[in-house]
């Protein structure tokens, strides 16, 4: 291949990750001008790249409880991180014990994980087991422990350290090693694409969920912040949907952009996660084909 066809060639691919890129950056650019757009220029002409009238009240209806946003933030933030270190930790401590040869009725314990992929006791079940049983109700606590054990993680980890020769343990053993040791000082090293894919799966779900707010949590200082926005969401919703016996009432209720206040919303959920993908990127695209990997 000639000097002026590679040339070419690179020519096209930058080209073709411009184009990408661009593809991947209008819904953004069309949710934040969604949150800066008044609702009657929403209602009449739609979502554009660029708002007709810039308008902040879907940040001043959205920021009316600042403090409560805020601490919202705030436990977001810490169950994420806490969940996302005890979630790798649990499902990469599974995966590898999958994964070895040495483990004991490891099929018996395999089937029984592939299970739980598959039957569930249904919602009433489980909210009895974690409010009479495992007593999660209006705790930090449960936002954290239902989701810590994925059995889909459990076996992504497992297909990725079966590639892992098992010599290396084996000669670990032979220095004097003890599994524990093998694992945190071998193991993990090796598995830093499955780690960062699997992380970032959790965080992303962590990060994103409301439910166990809506069904463990009573207490409004303790909600996350994605529960504590779906309530402002739903509550605007609500008070345009009521407020329409006056017409200069309705004027007024008029005026509140319900639909500035969600794009607002997912302007502040999205932060943390923009901030986070950067750091691990150049892990994710060879740690997200582990799941090809033959086992």
């Amino acid at each position: 291949m000639t000097l002026k066809k590679i040339s070419l060639l690179k020519v096209f691919c930058y080209a073709a990750a411009l184009i990408f890129a661009l593809f991947c950056l209008l819904p953004f650019i069309m949710v934040i001008s969604g949150s800066l757009s008044q609702e009657a220029d929403t209602l009449k002409y739609g979502y554009g790249l660029f708002p007709r009238n810039v308008s902040f009240m879907a940040y001043k209806v959205l920021f009316m409880t600042s403090d409560r946003i805020v601490n919202a933030y705030a436990i977001s933030i810490t169950v994420t991180v806490t969940g996302t270190i005890f979630g790798l930790l649990i499902n990469t401590m599974a995966g590898y014990s999958l994964s070895r040869k040495s483990l004991k009725y490891k099929n018996i314990v395999s089937i029984y994980t592939l299970l739980t992929i598959l039957f569930s006791g249904g919602m009433v079940p489980w909210y009895i087991v974690c409010v009479k049983y495992l007593h999660l109700s209006d705790k930090m606590i449960a936002l954290i422990v239902p989701y810590l054990a994925n059995a889909w993680y459990i076996f992504l980890m497992r297909n990725f350290m079966k590639t892992i020769p098992e010599e290396l343990n084996e000669s670990a053993k032979i220095d004097g090693a003890r599994e524990v040791t093998i694992f945190f000082r071998i193991i993990l090293p090796l598995s830093k694409p499955a780690l960062a894919t699997v992380g970032l799966f959790i965080a992303l779900g962590y990060w994103n969920d409301w439910w166990l707010g809506l069904m463990l949590i009573n207490d409004q200082d303790r909600q996350p912040l994605q529960m504590m926005l779906r309530i402002v969401v739903t509550n605007v919703e609500f008070i345009k949907s009521q407020m329409s016996n006056s017409a200069e009432l309705q004027r007024i209720v008029n005026q509140i952009p319900s639909e500035g206040v969600k794009m607002a919303v997912s302007i502040v959920t999205i932060g943390p996660i923009i901030f986070l993908y950067p750091f691990v990127q150049r892990f994710f695209v060879k740690g997200i084909m582990v799941g090809a990997v033959k086992g």
